[in-house]
């Protein structure tokens, strides 16, 4: 009897079944405007160490993607597994701007803590409100200093614990600094990095780039300039290396390294005008590393199309949360929810324990996958003033923009429009080259973009309006519209007025 009792609780999902027993801790290292920089994506130049030894470890997404380029909105999104049009939070979060999701979604770490889980959260938080994205702990450090942060998570990592932990680790680096705009980037914070005549971060040692030495990517122009400030950004993206040898270090030391699931990702892209805040592949292509502990396959690079929607499935399906069937959370985790706050802005368009996404756990040791050739995109703002929705499908060949708002001016962040690149291309004149546009082009965007990205990577090339790409567009449209209808876009109207 006591046998069939089991048996019937595991099939209902009222128990853990034993692989599911097996100790499953997770840690989620997101960093903050990173594009696909490092040795292992094939960049000759900048030295990542330890973003190379989790690839060759691991699984490598040469075609992974965020939603929105932009901090707070796509930072719901890995939360959430929800498009930002969806969970409600269409931008910042911080200040004046007041972005935040609705009370009655539900964020990974809240479904991993009524799991068994220890959640905490270190460094750049960035989502609202905290009851939807609510940690058990938040770890204190400085978000520019990783050994640091590393080092004050040994406590969370070393607790002798039966129950397993959720880390999401989340730098600033290299997120674009403060300074005026300027010819050139003078500024030694331009990209976090310290000042000569500061001590810079405990256990760092900085690794100097020579501007002649950078790669520039297609989507930015070649100039002097701009090979300054890229210098800049390696710098910063070789101290976040350091951090994650740190953290990596750390988890070794306590025995853990083995029993964790670790995933390495960026919000979104560089933070240059042409990346971040648009959905050009400078913004949406986005470094993925995944290292599952319990597979045997190792240094698979893997050419499955995945999104940030999929991030909160697939490590829900790792810590056994998610009903591998449906795609959904486990119902007696649902069981456990707390109802949000009376008087509280709710959606009832978004129901608990279902996601835009699905777990890739599967295509984490394929190198060729089927089913996984089409993401989706969702923009409307970034800071506040900058509404400028957006929304694309994209296949392997093919990216189809549909520029909602298009007779305005494409809006600038502000950091972005004091970005030294930009303005001394900006002040050459309209006609000036930005990359495979100008800078009118790049201001000033058409209803609808169509690109090849086979023979066009850095999109320069609008096929929108090509007769032999008419019946695409048409389909791709199509296909847009029922994304919209599937995740409940509000922007879907605009397709019926103005």
């Amino acid at each position: 009897m006591r046998i069939r009792l089991i048996l019937a609780a595991v099939l209902l999902g009222l128990v853990a079944s034993p692989v599911d027993a097996a100790p499953r801790n997770v840690v989620l290292f997101v960093t903050d405007d990173q594009s696909q920089d490092m040795g292992c994506y094939g960049n000759s130049v900048i030295q990542t160490p330890n973003m190379d030894a989790i690839a060759r470890d691991g699984t490598r997404f040469t075609h992974a993607f965020c939603t929105t380029a932009s901090c707070s909105a796509s930072r719901s999104v890995i939360l959430s597994g929800l498009h930002n049009h969806a969970n409600g939070q269409y931008g910042h979060e911080h200040s004046y701007h007041k972005f935040n999701a609705y009370s009655n979604i539900v964020g990974l770490p809240v479904y991993l803590s009524k799991a068994g889980y220890r959640t905490a959260s270190c460094g750049k938080y960035h989502v609202a409100p905290e009851s939807v994205y609510a940690f058990d702990e938040f770890i204190p450090g400085n978000s520019r200093s990783p050994v640091e942060m590393a080092d004050n998570c040994k406590s969370l990592i070393e607790a002798d614990s039966d129950q397993p932990f959720f880390l999401y680790f989340c730098t600033s680096d290299p997120h674009r600094g403060g300074g005026e705009a300027t010819e050139l980037p003078h500024e030694p914070n331009r990209f976090g990095n310290p000042s000569p005549d500061s001590t810079g971060y405990p256990g760092i040692e900085e690794v100097i780039y020579d501007p002649d030495d950078v790669l520039v990517p297609g989507f930015l122009p070649d100039t002097p300039t701009c090979r300054a400030e890229i210098a800049q950004y390696y710098q910063s993206i070789s101290r976040i290396d350091q951090g994650l040898g740190r953290l990596i270090e750390i988890l070794n030391e306590a025995g853990e390294w083995d029993d964790t699931l670790f995933i390495y990702i960026s919000d979104h892209g560089i933070a240059m005008p042409g990346a971040k805040t648009t959905v050009y592949e400078g913004g949406m292509r986005s470094p993925c590393l995944v290292r599952n502990p319990h597979h045997e396959k190792r240094g698979v690079v893997s050419d499955a199309m995945v999104s940030w929607i999929d991030i909160t499935p697939t490590i829900l399906d790792f810590a056994g949360v998610l009903n591998q069937q449906t795609g959904t959370v486990k119902r007696p985790i649902l069981a456990k929810l707390d109802p949000p706050a009376r008087g509280t802005q709710q959606t009832n368009q978004t129901k608990q324990g279902t996601f835009h996404g699905r777990s890739f756990l599967p295509t984490l040791e394929q190198e060729q996958t089927a089913g996984w050739d089409t993401v989706y995109a969702s923009h409307t703002f970034h800071e506040i003033q900058m509404y400028y929705p957006m929304r694309v499908v994209r296949s392997r060949q093919y990216k189809l923009i549909w520029n909602i708002a298009h007779p305005l001016s494409f809006p600038f962040a502000s950091d972005l429009w004091a970005a030294p690149t930009w303005q001394a291309q900006y002040k050459l004149g309209p006609d000036a080259p930005y990359g495979a546009k100008t800078v009118d082009t790049y201001m000033h965007r058409p209803k609808f973009e169509l690109y090849d990205l086979k023979a066009d990577p850095d999109e320069g090339q609008n096929l929108a309006d090509d007769p032999n790409h008419k019946q695409l567009l048409a389909e791709m449209i199509e296909e847009l519209k029922a994304f919209q209808a599937r995740t409940h876009d509000p922007w879907a109207i605009k397709w019926e007025y103005e």
